[in-house]
């Protein structure tokens, strides 16, 4: 991709016919661009992204929802569980687990749904006359498990918006870097 915006880039500049000073000044502001395109492409190289396996937000209606995206294992059932602690106490939301069943204060108002490519959803409806302050929420997908530690106040809205800034803050300073050399 990169390479094909240089070329687009040295494709126009290149069409064009300038004077000496107007092309000096030109390959100073190409240069400036490809830098700036350089450390852009750098940055949102997926690998220097880190992606939070779990993530709470609430919805409109007040339901929390926890998203848990662990890789499943090819070929194999799809075991999870959603759980919740506080101080010392964990307890359990929901599971598919045999053998395990979710505290009776959640069976009915708890639900979870697969997400695509991978993972799974947990909804809780009215979890906001059981939330405590400082919640460790966890989730597990054939063994492997993923935690994140919310203060109840802080909760994010679950909008495009709000997870787009939660989540691209590359995407944010590529941005900046852009504007910055627009306006240069």
């Amino acid at each position: 991709m990169l390479s094909s915006v240089c070329v687009t880039l040295f494709g126009i500049l290149g069409g064009k016919r300038y004077s000496n000073s107007s092309i000096n000044h030109n390959k100073v502001n190409m240069n400036r661009m490809l830098f700036l395109l350089c450390v852009a492409s750098v940055l949102l190289i997926p690998g220097h992204t880190q992606v939070t396996p779990i993530s709470v937000c609430v919805e409109d209606d007040r339901d929390l929802r926890v998203d848990c995206r662990i890789e499943a294992m090819t070929n194999k059932f799809d075991s999870y569980e959603f759980s919740w602690s506080s101080g010392t106490r964990e307890s359990l939301i929901n599971t598919n687990v045999s053998g395990s069943s979710a505290e009776s204060q959640f069976k009915d108002k708890s639900y979870v749904e697969p997400l695509q490519p991978h993972g799974y959803r947990l909804t809780l409806s009215s979890f906001t006359d059981t939330a405590r302050n400082n919640t460790t929420y966890m989730c597990k997908i054939n063994g492997k498990a993923a935690r994140i530690s919310v203060e109840a106040d802080q909760l994010a809205p679950c909008s495009a918006v709000s997870l787009f800034l939660k989540t691209s803050c590359v995407w944010i300073v590529s941005l900046l870097f852009f504007f910055y050399h627009c306006q240069s």
